[in-house]
């Protein structure tokens, strides 16, 4: 007997509720969406779940005290927790570039946390 998983499709801005079975931890089908985007995003979500994860890191030195920062791709769900700890206490010496590597293989994922603005100097 397979489950059954209702989930909202973030593919697109259409927000399409999906219905997914799954069998034997592999998706046999998937309905509601109404673009391809859809099916792909539930095959991922429920069979490796991924996130960006996006927060801000302390800068020293610079013309605002943070700088916003995101994984460069896509992480495993279950490491944001772990990444999200390891970033707590990080401090930049500014100045930092948009696109800056913060931190390098977060957490062993083979991701990298980079800048998404820039900071100047004082």
């Amino acid at each position: 007997m397979g489950e059954k998983r209702e989930i909202i499709c973030i593919g697109c801005p259409m927000g399409c509720e999906l219905t997914v079975k799954i069998e034997d931890k592999e998706v046999i089908e998937v309905t509601g969406n109404f673009c391809k985007r859809g099916e792909i995003y539930a095959e991922k979500e429920c069979t490796n779940p991924t996130r960006i994860v996006t927060t801000t890191v302390y800068v020293d030195g610079g013309s605002i005290d943070v700088v916003p920062i995101k994984t460069e791709d896509d992480v495993p769900q279950n490491k944001v927790f772990e990444i999200i700890t390891a970033l707590k206490e990080i401090v930049v010496k500014a100045p930092v570039k948009t696109r800056d590597i913060i931190v390098e293989n977060v957490a062993n994922t083979g991701v990298n946390i980079i800048a998404t603005r820039d900071v100047p100097a004082k």
